[in-house]
């Protein structure tokens, strides 16, 4: 099999391929630190903003407490055509009311597992960027993407 060729990528068009990628991508892969062992799950991010994800969590999910011991995490889309965006960051609970609350309000899978948003098991992460970057198909070639 012949190792695949894919086309060239222009630095000013990595934040719009990575933002497509990950809106095609839709699911991505989060890894945490289990006290040393790597763990990665699928998630679904409730909002996106940027670079800048959220998700839902159960507090009692292992991975709310893998966070609260290291909130170092990693996000990676993978899409159809095997282009990539790999987001590494910081894992914070968001305490924003009005953010959460609109994120209540646009997730009907929240409302329909979760009842009201004061439930106590309801947990909401924002990952903050720290690095983005990209790759294009098997190109075994990552682009760092700007954050600004």
């Amino acid at each position: 099999m012949a190792r695949p060729k894919p086309a060239p990528v222009d630095p000013a068009e990595l934040p719009e391929l990575a933002k497509a990628t990950m809106k095609s991508a839709k699911f991505p892969m989060l890894a945490t630190d289990d006290r040393g062992q790597p763990r990665l799950r699928p998630v679904s991010p409730v909002k996106v903003d940027g670079f800048t994800v959220w998700v839902a969590n159960l507090r009692s999910y292992h991975k709310t407490g893998e966070i609260a011991a290291n909130p170092r995490v990693e996000l990676c889309y993978l899409d159809e055509h095997h282009h990539q965006v790999r987001i590494t960051g910081s894992a914070a609970i968001e305490g924003d009311a009005e953010l959460l609350a609109a994120i209540w309000d646009k997730n009907p899978l929240l409302r329909s597992y979760l009842g009201t948003p004061d439930n106590p098991e309801l947990v909401v992460y924002r990952i903050d960027p720290e690095r983005v970057r990209y790759m294009r198909e098997w190109a075994l070639e990552y682009h760092e993407v700007p954050l600004r």
